[in-house]
């Protein structure tokens, strides 16, 4: 008796941590807030795109270069090739169509994370993290009458999981690495068990190295106009990194890290130098929505504004039920202009700042 009674005294423990796991999980996946929708401004659906995972914009020009792939598609059959394409779009005409930049690119590609380099003499070059059959690429782009020219396919065995990139030379970059196991359980684990293992890359143009390490889903990455700071985004950890760069070494020295209390995806600079982040509120919400597209997932975006004195301040501009957009990734913004994308959606949302 005394055996059953200390048996059944251990499954009552256990199921009580199982549940205690599950509903901080539950919590920290911020299923349990309630949200209070929200937009000071007017929003129009541009149709025409896959997806809309990444937009980065020039800010000198006001061209917008949009990364779309079939995502679900791509976890249903990954066998299958399909291409995506990196979209242009106009923001300076009202009457701008979007244009595939990369129509003419023959290797498999299904674009993730896009970041822009300007050159000398106003050269323009577009990074694009790449995810094929035959591994995960690094490709460069060089911006040529309205086209995009590939000039490079850069690859590495530590990039093994590249998720967004930002370009510091013309041939150098850092890459967030979203996991740290390259395995489908590992990564799962890491997920659900909030694990810090994911890392960032830096590439100086002949090798690969880590220099941020210790992240929570590493995603969004971008860096200061003067090239000394470096952001970076962990969705899983809810954290908005800020790191010191060595521009010599490209060695990365943390900062602050800031608490977001949202799951930070992209990060797109406007000109003044503020942070703008697509968020997912509810991340579990967003696992079922990336899985079926019925189950709305919300959308949302930060602005993230630092002073010269170090502090700095978290705004929410937009806050959606995931009707107009589901399962925001990237705010960019162009003077009045803010476009949002999305991650499985196939439109993306042109949106008028008041």
């Amino acid at each position: 008796m005394r055996l059953i009674r200390k048996i059944i005294i251990s499954a009552i423990i256990l199921t009580f941590l199982a549940a205690g796991v599950i509903i901080k999980t539950f919590f920290d996946a911020g299923e349990f807030k309630k949200l209070k929708l929200h937009f000071d401004g007017e929003s129009k659906s541009i149709s025409g795109v896959i997806s809309s995972e990444d937009i980065t914009i020039d800010l000198r020009t006001g061209f917008a270069f949009i990364s779309s792939a079939d995502r679900r598609a791509q976890r249903t059959d990954k066998n299958q090739v399909r291409q995506g394409a990196i979209f242009g779009l106009n923001l300076n005409s009202t009457n701008s169509k979007l244009v595939n930049l990369t129509a003419n690119f023959s290797k498999e590609f299904n674009p993730h994370g896009i970041g822009l380099w300007m050159g000398e003499n106003d050269n323009t070059s577009l990074f694009v993290v790449n995810h094929g059959r035959d591994g995960h690429f690094v490709e460069i782009f060089d911006y040529l009458d309205n086209e995009l020219v590939h000039r490079e396919s850069v690859s590495g065995a530590l990039m093994h999981g590249p998720n967004d990139v930002i370009p510091v030379g013309s041939r150098k970059f850092y890459v967030t690495n979203d996991h740290g196991n390259s395995s489908r359980l590992g990564r799962m684990l890491e997920e659900y068990l909030q694990l810090a293992r994911s890392f960032v890359l830096y590439y100086d143009g002949e090798n690969f190295s880590k220099v941020a390490k210790g992240l929570a889903y590493a995603n969004g990455i971008n860096m200061s106009a003067d090239g000394q700071t470096v952001y970076v985004a962990a969705t899983v950890g809810k954290k908005l990194y800020v790191y010191n760069r060595n521009k010599d070494s490209g060695h990365l020295d943390l900062r602050n890290s800031i608490e977001l209390e949202t799951g930070p995806d992209n990060i797109e600079l406007d000109k003044s130098g503020a942070l703008w982040i697509g968020s997912h509120p509810k991340m579990l919400t967003f696992v079922k929505y990336s899985k079926d597209p019925t189950k709305l997932s919300p959308s949302q975006v930060l602005k993230v504004v630092f002073q010269n004195d170090g502090v700095h301040t978290v705004e929410e501009i937009y806050l959606n039920n995931g009707e107009s957009l589901s399962g925001s990734s990237v705010a960019a913004v162009f003077k009045d202009i803010m476009l949002i994308g999305s991650v499985f959606d196939n439109h993306f949302l042109l949106c008028k700042l008041r």
